[in-house]
């Protein structure tokens, strides 16, 4: 059970992020060589604007738990247990903290995220895509 944080999205933003090593781009880049879930929860409109993220499966948020606890009968093939590392990745940077953090809740204790999302990644010079999308629904 998560624990309950008052003091508006800034708090609880802060709360996702207490004591989690977030990734860089060139962590990303490490963690997907090791084999880790790379996992872009950005809209259609905005992947289709800066590109996809190559390697990485497209879930939408609204799912993103129940395809990957590795207890969900609605869980990709890729959700093999708890020790899952999972890098989730948005546009900036934000909505993938709170994302990561719902992950950890439910026991997917290696969950993390890519700081700044995939600005950073462009802006670090890394490739994008124009697809196609590993989409998952």
């Amino acid at each position: 059970m998560t624990a309950v944080v008052h003091g508006g999205i800034d708090a609880v933003l802060a709360a996702s992020r207490a004591g989690v090593r977030r990734l860089a781009p060139a962590d990303l880049v490490e963690a997907a060589a090791r084999g880790a879930l790379v996992v872009d929860t950005r809209t259609e409109v905005q992947r289709r604007r800066q590109g996809e993220l190559p390697g990485a499966v497209v879930i939408d948020r609204t799912v993103l738990e129940w395809r990957l606890d590795p207890r969900s009968p609605d869980r990709i093939p890729e959700a093999t247990g708890d020790d899952l590392e999972i890098v989730v990745v948005c546009r900036q940077g934000y909505s993938s903290s709170l994302a990561a953090a719902s992950l950890r809740a439910i026991g997917l204790h290696q969950a993390t995220d890519l700081v700044g999302g995939v600005e950073v990644w462009i802006a670090a010079g890394l490739p994008t895509s124009q697809g196609p999308a590993d989409v998952r629904e």
